[in-house]
């Protein structure tokens, strides 16, 4: 199958990965994935500057020197309904972030953008809850109207940590236009079981990120290699090449870059962890084993 990756549990898309979590301009994040050998990108950050914040110029010019590299974007990792914007805030933050990446998406070529489920902030869970349904039925309108799908990551906000709840999301707003994305290592910080959390949303999954970490004694949590940590990435792996996934595996290792942790500008041997994550997770699709446990 020409582009992608061949385990032995099933072809998987292009490996790809958060740039700026190898360098904070194009050309490092560019450089990062030359040294592995990766033709796609996921962006989120340039210079420190979300992909929607950037200046009408400043994205034409990182578009022209994507297009230059030949590298395509397979996802975006917005901040709609992340660990910095409570269900509490201004809805209108995120309408006109997804209308701003409805455009430039549309320049990219790039369909697919990561949204959470909004922290709560002193509401009932009911009305939480009722508040999130309602904001994400209202953006997956849009996204569908604009030729976009949304993916919710297992995450930050009200369905970030819980099967049922990303099920009930998925319900709820009822469109084509809202699908999940799993991400590997949350399950560590969030205090869930990865895998187990897989097996019941693997149906439903369009985008993948792949971490991996383990629980210090203190309860903090140290990010790892792949394969080297606790998160069972191997097992999550092997559930979804079982229940077909074919989509991108997105490198966000955290081992240099943690938003949610205020670490938001990479530094000098952010490239070096990132190739080296990255061959790490090469390395474990090339040794998956057929059989086992997940």
């Amino acid at each position: 199958m020409p582009g992608q990756l061949i385990t032995g549990h099933g072809a998987f898309g292009p490996l790809t990965g958060i740039g700026d979590e190898a360098a904070p301009g194009a050309d490092g994040q560019l450089a990062a994935l030359r040294c592995l050998g990766w033709t796609t990108v996921e962006l989120r950050n340039i210079d420190g500057t979300a992909l929607a914040d950037l200046s009408p110029a400043a994205f034409g010019a990182l578009a022209r020197r994507l297009a230059d590299a030949g590298v395509t974007v397979t996802a975006v990792a917005s901040r709609i309904g992340n660990w910095s914007r409570p269900v509490t805030g201004d809805f209108g933050r995120d309408l006109a972030e997804l209308d701003v990446l409805a455009e430039r998406c549309a320049a990219l070529g790039c369909r697919l953008v990561r949204i959470m489920s909004y922290p709560n902030d002193g509401l009932t869970e009911g009305d939480w809850a009722d508040r999130v349904l309602a904001r994400t039925a209202v953006l997956a309108d849009r996204a569908e109207r604009a030729g976009l799908v949304l993916v919710h990551e297992n995450c930050a906000g009200w369905a970030g940590d819980r099967a049922d709840r990303a099920l009930r999301l998925l319900r709820a707003v009822d469109s084509p236009a809202l699908r999940l994305l799993f991400d590997t290592g949350n399950g560590v910080p969030y205090g869930y079981d990865a895998p187990q959390m897989l097996r019941e949303l693997a149906p439903h999954v369009a985008h993948v990120h792949i971490k991996d970490a383990v629980r210090l004694p203190d309860g903090s949590t140290a990010y790892t290699l792949p394969g080297e940590g606790e998160a069972g990435v191997a097992g999550c792996l092997r559930i979804l090449a079982d229940h077909g996934y074919t989509g991108a595996l997105s490198l966000e290792p955290h081992l240099a870059v943690r938003p949610h942790e205020g670490l938001t500008r990479a530094g000098g041997d952010a490239a070096d962890l990132f190739v080296r994550a990255g061959r790490a997770l090469t390395a474990l699709l090339e040794h998956a084993a057929p059989d086992g446990p997940a």
